[in-house]
This record gives structure tokens, sequence and C-alpha cells, in this order.
């Protein structure tokens, strides 16, 4: 097999040797070529965006303001897989950097980097000792929890929630906490041996190797393990003569014939990193998806599915439908009949919930034959900004209910539905999931919640769509995508114009609840979310 070409660069070599005042981390930066020497500012290129990094942080969470497109079709299964880049390369060869150039050069959100460093293997007892004595081979494959590895990268190409390791690389050993990795369009899984393993070689669409002087590799590595993970220059020596050279050129240098590129100078090599970037971006072009457009075409002259629930329309629930649908009923009025609405239609989707048999005994000393929830636990799940409304009802007849929020917005350009944000409880895929909307158009939101919901392992009849009002396009579109979960609502209309509002329909339900509503005569504004 013939060696890929490499992209134009440079090799750095013959860093001096280290001397006795290199004992220290900050002496040893200066043995470092100065990081960007000899060349003007980078430019972004045509591919990237001008703007800047489409993110809205807060003191507790990272808000998308550019938003996660479909990543399923009308079907609701995932059409193509993530794109998954793998960087390989000898340790301290500037991988970790050049993953985060290829980030922000994209510039787009929902890019996971996934380190191989989170899945070392837990030791034993012995190997602890040996570590804790840098007699332990960490630069060997057999050091590496490969399967967990590879069940963790499928799970994220197929759109999955995962749990990586957090591992502490002063102690050798993992955490009792996990990270939660979501929502990969583009992947990039970085590693001294990400190149090691046949069946992790097939799960990468690229594999970029990055090939830095050995001198310099050596003094990033004194300088990370001394200030970071608490090592002294001798241990870290020991360890890089015994074990990290070695590996290198039995088990990492040789897998460079398998990578697509080769990257000398690692993070100074502009111009790979830019080819690079392109090719991501032309590939993402590709994977791009219509779904609104395909549900206002698909399967609508079906017959109402057996899944869906209607709250009987007693003259009581004709009543307050006619209060919220009228537009000269004040904010008030709306506001608490659109919420006596809300705790009939939860009241009315709980009795859907698995009971089982059961005995209790009276105050009189009597038995009693009854009924009791089935299920481990009731988690709702609210649409912002419109479903939130619904989590005080919820809240009010389901004790410790706890409740989950995710932000689904329209795109104005595309009119496609786009992921911005989601924090949902742990352990979510144990639970009965009702999820909270309050009106459903082409269904292409509640669409993309449910499909959060299913990537986060929450079985699909363990969902229960609730909306008070749904147009019968979204009701087909979910049934359709999935059929068992479970569809309630207090009223289904015919028709969606041409904006996909529910025609009778309701108006802008968030607008006129929070009383946003006040939008000049003539005006194009559109909501911002459409279901």
């Amino acid at each position: 097999m013939n060696s890929p070409p490499a992209y134009p660069g440079i090799r750095i070599s013959g860093c001096r040797a280290l001397g006795a005042e290199g004992s220290n981390a900050e002496s040893l930066d200066r043995l470092l070529p100065p990081v960007g020497a000899g060349r003007s500012p980078r430019k972004r290129t045509t591919s990237q965006c001008k703007s800047e990094p489409p993110l809205l942080r807060t003191s507790k969470r990272t808000i998308y303001t550019a938003g996660r497109p479909p990543w399923y079709n009308e079907h609701g299964t995932q059409s193509k897989e993530a794109f998954a880049i793998g960087l390989g390369g000898g340790s301290a060869s500037g991988k970790t950097t050049v993953a985060r150039m290829i980030i922000e050069a994209l510039d787009v959100p929902w890019v996971v980097l996934l380190s191989m460093d989170s899945f070392y293997k837990v030791l034993t007892e012995q190997q602890q000792e040996q570590a804790a004595h840098n007699n332990f081979n960490f630069d060997h494959p057999d050091a590496f929890d490969f399967d967990l590895i590879i069940s963790t990268l499928k799970k994220l190409k197929q759109g999955k929630s995962v749990k990586v390791p957090i591992y502490d690389f002063t102690t050798h050993s993992r955490k009792k906490d996990w990270k939660t990795l979501y929502g990969a369009n583009v992947i990039i899984f970085e590693g001294i041996m990400a190149f090691a393993d046949k069946t992790l070689l097939e799960l990468l669409d690229m594999k970029i190797f990055v090939d830095t002087d050995s001198d310099i590799r050596l003094v990033r590595r004194l300088r990370r393990d001394i200030s970071e993970r608490g090592r002294d220059i001798e241990g870290v020596i020991k360890q890089y003569n015994k074990f990290v050279k070695p590996a290198f050129d039995q088990y990492i240098q040789p897998t460079m014939r398998l990578a697509d590129i080769v990257v000398p100078r690692g993070s100074g090599n502009t111009v790979a990193i830019d080819l690079i970037v392109q090719h991501v971006h032309s590939q993402l072009e590709e994977r791009e998806l219509s779904v609104r457009a395909a549900l206002a075409s698909a399967h609508q002259c079906h017959p109402l599915p057996r899944t869906l629930s209607v709250l009987k329309s007693t003259p009581q629930v004709r009543g307050m439908h006619t209060i919220i649908r009228d537009k000269e009923t004040s904010r008030d009025e709306f506001i608490f009949y659109s919420k006596r609405l809300m705790r009939l239609l939860i009241e009315h989707a709980l009795s859907f919930l698995p009971f089982q048999d059961c005995v209790v005994q009276t105050p009189q000393g009597q038995d009693y034959a009854g009924k009791c929830y089935a299920g481990k636990q009731i988690t709702g799940v609210s649409i912002l900004r419109a479903g939130e409304t619904m989590e005080p009802a919820l809240r009010a007849v389901c004790k410790d209910v706890r409740i989950g929020t995710i932000l689904i917005q329209t795109n104005q350009l595309t009119g496609e539905p786009e992921l911005h944000y989601l924090r949902l409880p742990k352990d979510i895929s144990d639970d009965h999931v009702i999820l909270m909307d309050c009106t459903v158009s082409t269904g292409a939101a509640a669409m993309m919640a449910v499909r959060v919901l299913l990537d986060h392992d929450v079985p699909e009849d363990k969902i229960f769509l609730l909306s008070l009002l749904m147009a019968e396009m979204g009701v087909h579109s979910v049934a359709y995508a999935f059929p068992r979960v479970r569809i309630i609502t207090t009223a289904v209309d015919k028709r969606v114009n041409d904006l996909f509002r529910i025609i009778p329909g309701i108006g802008n339900f968030g607008d006129r609840y929070f009383g946003t509503d006040a939008v000049p005569d003539g005006s194009d504004e559109e909501e911002p979310y459409t279901g």
C-alpha cells in the first residue's frame, strides 16, 4: 500500500538538548519554536463563516445560537451518520491543538471532540503501584479499552447520546463522574492509537496523522506532565525512554501509512488544516436534509392513527376552546382557560400510563383492591418556549416529577427546525416521558424532540406527546415516523396554511400567553418557532 502524499510543510527538527535548567515547566517554553513565527496572521478561508462562533454562554450553560438542523428524514430515521475524523500521531505531537483548530475553522455547532485519553483501562492494584513508579506502559495498545471506544464512537455516529469516562492522570484512575456527549454532526477522535484497531479504522471517514519532530514532542511532554500532571522531570524522561519512544517506533509511526492526510508541523501547517476544513464542509453540505417540505406532502390522506387520543369534546371543553381561539380574548382570560385545558389534558394523558393491581389497608383495617403506577418514574420534557407553560399543570398532578427542556426554533432561511439547546434529567431512559408542546402544526419540531429522546435511549412506547391543539398534518407526521408514540391532544384541526400555521387555529400560543404578540400591522415578521 503506497503512503499518502503529505501536504506541503517544513519539518522542524534539531531542537537543542535539555540542560540542567530544563527542570521546570517555565524553562521548557523557550525550547519550543515560537508560535506563528515567520508567518502572517492566519486568515479565514472562503469555506468559513466570518461571524463569531454561534454561542450564547451563561454561568451554567452554553446555548448554540446556530442550531443543529435535522439529522433524520421524514421517516424519523437517521439518513446519514455523523462525519468522523480520526487524528493520530505521537504523544504531544499536537493532535488536540490541531483538532481544536479544525473545530474553530469549521465554525459550525455540534462538533464533538472525543479523546482517546478518556479510555484508559481501569488499573489493577498491582498496575497502580507500577504506574506510581513510572513502570506501567500507558503507550501500549493494551492500555486502552478499545471495546468501549468502538461502542462509544458507533453510538455517536448513529446520533445517540453517550457517556464518556473521565480519566485522572494524577491518580491513574477513572473518576466517578462520566461526561455526556450528544448531538454530533462532526466527530473528531484523537489519540496516539487512533489507527491501531481495524474495527475502529472502519468507523473513521477521514484519517489524519499529525507528524511532529521527536525533540519537540519530548519538550512538550515534559512541560505538560510537569505542569499539568504533577510529575518530576526524571520520571517523565524515564517513562519516555522506556515506553513512549519504543511505542511510537513500534505501534504509532507505522500507522502513518493508513492516514488519508499527513500533516507535517502539526498546528503550524495551516494549509493542510484549511484543506481539511473545506473537505468537511463539503461533506456536511451533502448531509443537509429538507424535512418540513417532505412532511407537507407525505401520508396526509390517511385516517387518523390509533395512537391518537383526543380529549372528549364536552360542552365545557368546547367552550374553553371558543374562548382561547377568539382573537378578542384578553391575555388574562387566555392564560386562565389555557391552564384549565392543560390540567384536563394531563389528567387524561396519565390514564394511559401502565398500572398494576395492588392491595392497601384502609384506616378501618379493611383491604382495598386498587391500582398503582407500574413504571419507575415520570419525567416531563417541554419544548421551549410554549411547552414550558404546561409544566405547572404537570407538577400539580405528578408529585416530584422531573422536568427537562428542549429548545427548537425554525430557521427563517431554510424553514427547517433546528435544535439549539437541551437539558434532560439523568437516566431518563428508565422513565415514562411526557413531551409537552402547546401546538403542533407540521410535526417537524415534535419529531425532532422525539428523535432527541430516542437518541437518549428512551423507548418509543414510553413517550407521550401532549399538545393543546394539533393539525392533522402534524399528527400524521409524528405517527408515521414513530408509530409507538402515544399522541394526546384536546383538539385536531384540519388544515395548515402556507406559513405552516394551523387553520382555524389558535394563533401564536407563546406570543398570546407571554404577551409578546404586539407586532405592528402589515409587518412581515414571522414567529421564530413553528411546530
